[in-house]
């Protein structure tokens, strides 16, 4: 970025010939071809603009609305949108709506992205609020129903929109994993990914040299602003986002819909479109980066630990993510998209018609975006206990192919509840319960193999307490196997340990 470029075209000579009626405006698909075909040196010297989009999960999205005051008056200090809770550490009557805000009595099937998607298609929408009451809002309670047209302002908001590009991901854990990339699926089952690949925004203006705070954007259907770097911007590593405003009532529920994903949460899907204009061949030559060329790193969620600290499984591009299938450890593993490409693309084409019909003009960024700074990761100040810490090391197993007489002779003994089952390499293949040999014997059953639990839900030891906890809860079950990377058995840990130790016991760690 420090070597000079010779400027071919500005902002305001495109602009005069969108005026004109004789821009050459293609999308970023089109430019990929034009310059496959006559090189990047012609297709900068051609074309003026180029289009591009993407649709896809934007959790970070919201809206500011203003509901004008009842009479008598009321300051909301609680406020819910179709009993879905709207951020009111705000004025009297104003409040933010966030997308992934949850229903109070629908849970993931309903948030505030569908009530966004809902109010741009002008439903009624129902209105809750409550107040402590003072002198000048006296009024303690509201319920009502409004619309779109009954509010004042409907401004989206969103802090963090377009990545750059984004992580696929996989699961090599041996259980299902439901995470804001989709259902993850076991042993490497699947890889979800996102994003629009060469349709990208800021894929195509990888140096951040054309869109900066005020370059005005297609979003949700209207027109937008780039506002600044959107939060965790983090353009050294090639992950930039971009914070972004926009009329709500201006906009298209076509390109605004709420969604859910299963037993994770509820999400907006925003559609965004950024004009390109060509001023250089260096934008002209990321313009026309192609998805064979843009490296996307597909990490490990199975190992519970932050974004950038997942193991990366393998490196790959948007072509490989986009053919529907990719190979980890020399298997054929299926992809899929979380976001639509499909509608990426017409996004870039209704961006294109707007410009050549004289609809949308370009402007000039009044600061650029960020090209410096990483992200921090938020320190956990106050020491939080491990598996490490807590498991117990000598741990009692057995063979597949043990009696169960034997078995229930060992916990007995031991006074456990848990018994590991281990093959002659020393991997974990089952698990056997107190309960299970009871009902072994009821049901004269003679080896374990017969009856082990094969699915064995599994710790290791770097994890801390309260995520193991939370497994154990999720699944019903009170003690877990600890393995390392070779599913070996290192440690069990149980519901037991972790209260002997925790329950009115930090200081002891």
């Amino acid at each position: 970025m420090n070597k000079e470029v010779r400027r071919i075209r500005s902002v305001k000579e495109i602009n005069e010939k969108i005026k004109r009626g004789d821009a050459v405006v293609l999308t970023a698909e089109e430019m990929i071809k034009l310059a496959e075909s006559s090189g990047v040196k012609a297709a900068a010297k051609e074309v003026d603009v180029v289009t591009t989009g993407t649709f896809g999960a934007m959790c970070s999205s919201g809206v500011f609305l203003n509901f004008g005051h009842s009479d008598p008056p009321i300051k909301m200090t609680k406020c819910w949108l179709n009993d879905v809770p709207v951020y009111k550490g705000l004025a009297a009557v104003d409040g933010y709506l966030g997308a992934a805000a949850l229903s109070e009595t629908r849970g993931f099937e309903y948030g505030g992205g569908h009530v966004i998607e809902d109010l741009v298609s002008g439903k009624e929408i129902e209105l809750r609020a409550e107040s402590y009451g003072t002198d000048c809002y006296p009024r303690r309670h509201v319920e009502t129903t409004i619309t779109i047209d009954d509010l004042n302002q409907a401004v989206l908001v969103n802090p963090r929109n377009c990545y750059q590009r984004y992580d696929a991901a996989t699961n090599s854990s041996d259980r299902i994993l439901y995470t804001y990339m989709g259902t993850l699926l076991p042993n490497y089952g699947n890889v979800t990914f996102t994003g629009a690949g060469q349709l990208n925004p800021l894929c195509k203006d990888w140096n951040y040299e054309t869109i900066g705070i005020g370059t005005r954007i297609f979003l949700g259907g209207g027109v937008g602003y780039v506002i600044g770097e959107g939060t965790q911007h983090n353009p050294q590593s090639g992950f930039g986002t971009l914070m972004v405003r926009g009329d709500l009532k201006r906009m298209n529920s076509r390109y605004l819909r709420g969604a859910s994903f299963y037993k994770y949460g509820v999400t907006l899907y925003v559609g965004i479109g950024i004009p390109i204009p060509i001023i250089n061949e260096r934008v002209a030559k990321t313009a026309a980066l192609r998805d064979d060329q843009i490296i996307v790193e597909i990490r490990d969620y199975g190992v519970p630990s932050r974004p950038d600290r997942r193991p990366v499984i393998k490196r790959v591009t948007y072509a490989d993510l986009r053919s529907g299938k990719v190979y980890i450890n020399g298997r054929e593993v299926p992809s899929s998209s979380l976001s639509s490409y499909k509608m990426a693309r017409e996004i870039a084409e209704v961006l294109k018609k707007w410009i050549l019909e004289g609809l949308f003009f370009l402007t000039e960024p009044v600061e650029p975006l960020p090209r410096k700074g990483r992200l921090k990761p938020l320190r956990v100040r106050r020491k939080e206990p491990t598996v490490r810490e807590l498991m117990r090391r000598e741990v009692v197993t057995a063979k597949p192919d043990e009696k169960v007489e034997e078995a229930a002779r060992k916990l007995i003994v031991k006074g456990i509840d848990h018994l590991p089952v281990i093959a002659e390499d020393g991997k974990l293949v089952g698990i056997v319960t107190s309960w299970d040999l009871a009902r072994a014997i009821a049901e004269r059953r003679r080896i374990l193999s017969e009856i082990m639990t094969r699915r064995v839900f599994t710790a290791r030891e770097d994890e801390t307490i309260d995520v193991v906890a939370w497994r154990m809860t999720q699944h019903n079950i009170s003690g877990m196997p600890v393995v390392d990377e070779e599913k070996k058995v290192i440690g069990i840990i149980t519901t037991n340990d972790i209260s002997k130790r925790l329950v009115g016991g930090r200081s002891r760690l």
